[in-house]
């Protein structure tokens, strides 16, 4: 099974590598079961995610990925009180936790990687640099972007489409906690059906939840493809690249 893309851009979720699996619990003072502490990175996780990446690498494809913060932080949630640029600076740092540590998982399977930062710490990751960028990742070395856009007040998929537009990638693959977008949602619809194409204005029109609208419209005025896919199985990478029967192709139909 070959490669139907050259060149990708992956966005993964930080929840993608948090490590609920590895909960401690105790007892509280009324006996109830509670969660003590929860990992913030779950490194089984991480090396499911490592060897499909390298799996990708192997089918000759050059690949640039974003990762978020949702399992260290959250803005919106754990930003309450925060300003809003602030919560966001400290999402930012997050990413570049989860960058690093994907970046080791990685070169520990023998994959080699960089991490380009949006924000300036070079102790930690190279400056990012769009020529630079597509130089790795010719050398097929994995990219990974640290440190969202380094504008605040913008998603992880807004940063992953304008990043895959900026490197030229064929598409930009979002990993997401649902496996596809469907005529209802599959959880209480069992007629529920895949949608495997559908147009970015519908998703606008819709004003449908599964993909950022910012995201969508940049997407949509660059004529870069969104592909969504579930990472609840971490093969579904591999599927997705190789043109599988999973997820959502966005493109424009008409």
């Amino acid at each position: 099974m070959g490669a139907k893309f050259k060149r990708v851009l992956i966005k993964l979720s930080g929840e993608a590598v948090y490590g609920n699996e590895l909960a401690e619990y105790t007892t509280d003072k009324n006996g109830e079961k509670v969660v003590k502490s929860v990992p913030i990175i779950d490194r089984a996780k991480l090396d499911r995610i490592g060897a499909e990446i390298k799996r990708v690498t192997e089918l000759g494809v050059e690949v640039g990925i974003v990762i978020g913060g949702g399992n260290i932080w959250r803005g919106g949630r754990l930003g309450e009180g925060f300003d809003r640029t602030r919560a966001d600076h400290m999402g930012m740092l997050a990413t570049v936790i989860n960058s690093i540590a994907l970046s080791e998982t990685l070169e520990k399977l023998g994959v080699e990687t960089r991490v380009m930062s949006s924000v300036e710490m070079p102790q930690f990751a190279e400056n990012y640099i769009k020529s630079k960028a597509v130089s790795h990742l010719e050398k097929k070395r994995v990219v990974i972007f640290a440190g969202g856009s380094g504008i605040s007040h913008m998603t992880t998929d807004t940063t992953s489409v304008l990043r895959g537009v900026e490197i030229d990638a064929d598409v930009v693959m979002l990993a997401k906690n649902i496996d596809a977008i469907y005529t209802a949602d599959p959880r209480i619809d069992p007629t529920a059906v895949r949608i495997p194409k559908l147009d970015y204005s519908e998703i606008l029109a819709k004003g449908l939840k599964a993909i950022d609208a910012t995201a969508t419209a940049y997407a949509m005025e660059n004529g870069m493809p969104l592909l969504l896919f579930g990472l609840d199985n971490p093969e579904n990478i591999v599927t997705a690249i190789c043109g599988g029967e999973t997820g959502t192709i966005v493109e424009k139909l008409n």
